[in-house]
């Protein structure tokens, strides 16, 4: 049995500071090329791309962290509680939060955060479908 699984309200909160940490980092790289500041870039189908290689690869080079992960104290893992693969993040975060996501018309999102929220093993829609689990790490 899972132990120690992260609850919603510490996996939303990796989420948010994912995101807008990642938005900080590539505006400021953005601001030293072109010289100027925006975030415009942020609404457009490039943006869904970056964050979505962000979370498929950096929990594979970071075992099972991503900054906000990291800063909540939460770590991905598999079910056999080894270290996460390509195939685990891929099916996590383009078919299990994208593709689900948007056939659904966001409504998985939902669905997910009750099943995190009242489920005993806390496990959503897409960890189901990656494999995975969440879990509060020291």
């Amino acid at each position: 049995m899972i132990q120690n699984n992260a609850s919603l309200f510490r996996r939303l909160l990796g989420r948010i500071l994912d995101f807008h940490i990642l938005t900080l980092v590539i505006a400021v790289l953005f601001f030293a090329v072109n010289g100027s500041f925006s975030i415009a870039w942020r609404d457009s189908v490039t943006w869904d791309i970056i964050y979505t290689i962000y979370l498929i690869a950096i929990p594979i080079v970071w075992s099972g962290y991503v900054v906000g992960k990291r800063i909540c104290k939460t770590k991905m893992k598999r079910m056999d509680d080894n270290e996460v693969k390509l195939s685990n993040t891929f099916l996590r975060e383009v078919v299990g939060f994208q593709i689900i996501g948007f056939l659904t018309l966001g409504l998985a999102f939902i669905i997910s955060s009750f099943m995190i929220a009242f489920r005993e093993d806390k496990r959503a829609i897409h960890d189901i479908i990656g494999g995975t689990y969440v879990r509060t790490s020291n």
